[in-house]
């Protein structure tokens, strides 16, 4: 793979989990997997303004995880789930690596245990 792909897939990534990074935006996120919701919707169970909700979905837009349709002057909000399978891919990846890790350092304490068990029952 060529770098100019490697540092593309890389702000895309970059993008993604820094959108994923807000609670709020993990809620908006939450709301449209429901379903296509206006954004005056998304914006309800917030007590933030409605400037500062289009500021998050900017967010959510630049990282590929949210498409808006206007019609006029409403603005409706769709969940973009490519972005997420990207992310999950991602994290795939390093999931082998990580659970092959983590067996390891079980069995190295399981062992440190019995080991010093054994030793204090000799005593």
């Amino acid at each position: 793979m060529s770098s100019t792909t490697n540092s593309s897939r890389d702000a895309r990534l970059d993008a993604v989990f820094g959108a994923l990074s807000d609670a709020t935006r993990r809620s908006i996120l939450a709301q449209l997997a429901g379903g296509p919701k206006l954004v005056s919707q998304l914006a309800e169970p917030f007590s933030i303004s409605l400037p500062a909700i289009c500021k998050h979905l900017d967010v959510l837009e630049r990282g590929g995880l949210l498409r808006r349709e206007r019609d006029g002057r409403l603005s409706r909000c769709y969940l973009e789930a490519r972005a997420l399978e990207t992310a999950g891919e991602f994290i795939d990846h390093y999931r082998a690596f990580w659970s092959e890790t983590l067996d390891s350092l079980a069995t190295y304490v399981e062992a440190s245990t019995k080991a010093r068990q054994t030793k204090r029952l000799s005593k």
